[in-house]
């Protein structure tokens, strides 16, 4: 996995600042080289000022970032981007506005040569705090941007007052209760908050929120979103695990945003991990189980109209 480059999908609604962000990725003096793609839909990702020889597909940047116009499949750019390995260190994705997040992120899993070179590292959301109340109630976009992502930049913090503010956090929380969060003014935040974040590690998020697997913390709901997790304090069968959660993901697919987890297999020395866009699901044993470390298995599920009963049923049979 470690030798995959890392793919960063920047989301958010409109004007929530995803250019100032991207920009300040742009220009910052970070010593690495970020390949990015944006949606052209009338939408100039990038201030003009930035871009050196636009004309082209693929140019560089004034700090030696490479960036290409999206002109046809997100594929053939990563594909063509792929063969200039080497010339630079990431990979980000800038989506319209108006995007919803999965079909992009999907990407990752579905083509073999993209899933063979890049890996997912996370969905980055941009969140308007002044707007982003009155979008939930009237944007369906905006709601998926925020279930979807694992990073949730909260901008625009000075239009609102800190009660307001704390109201938006808790309309956030209640839609995604495990992606992090951070407030700022015109997206300052340090890049390594929302780049090379390997949102595929769960445990990273137990580091941020020790208690977010255990018993009562696990339902949230927002209206329509809600998110489901589970522990088994043990290992899992794979002869039992693989199915259900092929299975799952095939009937359910549709109504579930995103899915991820991390699970102990008998006799494997390594974290088996996985996560899913949909119907589309993507796993691999990572890092070795630490000495001394519980061995313990954590799915999460984010979605729709999700059947909580019958996905705990079902994998807690899956218990080796």
């Amino acid at each position: 996995m470690s030798d995959k480059l890392p793919v960063t999908v920047l989301t958010g609604y409109l004007g929530a600042g995803k250019t100032t962000l991207l920009n300040r990725i742009l220009t910052e003096q970070h010593g690495k080289k970020y390949a990015v793609i944006v949606n052209e839909f009338g939408e100039i990702g990038i201030d003009n000022e930035l871009v050196v020889g636009a004309d082209e597909e693929v140019f560089e940047m004034n700090n030696g970032c490479i960036c290409c116009t999206v002109r046809g499949d997100l594929i053939r750019i990563l594909d063509g981007l792929m063969k200039r390995k080497g010339k630079f260190d990431a990979i980000i994705v800038e989506t319209t506005g108006l995007a919803d997040p999965a079909p992009v992120a999907q990407t990752f899993f579905m083509d073999q040569d993209v899933s063979d070179t890049a890996r997912l590292d996370a969905v980055v959301t941009v969140a308007d705090a002044k707007w982003l109340s009155d979008r939930l109630k009237d944007a369906p976009e905006a709601k998926n941007q925020i279930a979807f992502a694992d990073v949730i930049i909260l901008n625009k913090i000075d239009l609102v007052s800190p009660q307001e503010l704390d109201e938006v956090e808790a309309r956030i929380r209640a839609i995604n209760p495990y992606a992090k969060v951070h407030r700022t003014q015109n997206c300052a935040i340090p890049i390594d908050e929302v780049l090379d974040r390997k949102a595929f590690d769960l445990d990273r998020i137990i580091e941020l929120e020790p208690d977010f697997l255990e018993e009562g913390h696990h339902h949230h709901h927002d209206e329509d979103m809600q998110s489901v997790s589970m522990k088994i304090d043990g290992e899992v069968d794979p002869e039992k695990f693989m199915p259900w959660i092929s299975n799952l993901t095939q009937v359910e697919g549709p109504n579930i945003l995103r899915c991820k987890g991390i699970v102990a297999f008998p006799n494997e020395p390594k974290r088996f991990v996985f996560q899913g866009v949909h119907m589309i699901l993507d796993g691999d044993v990572q890092s070795d189980w630490k000495p001394g470390e519980k061995r313990d298995s954590k799915v999460v599920f984010i979605g729709r109209d999700l059947n909580e009963k019958a996905i705990r049923e079902g994998f807690l049979a899956c218990a080796a």
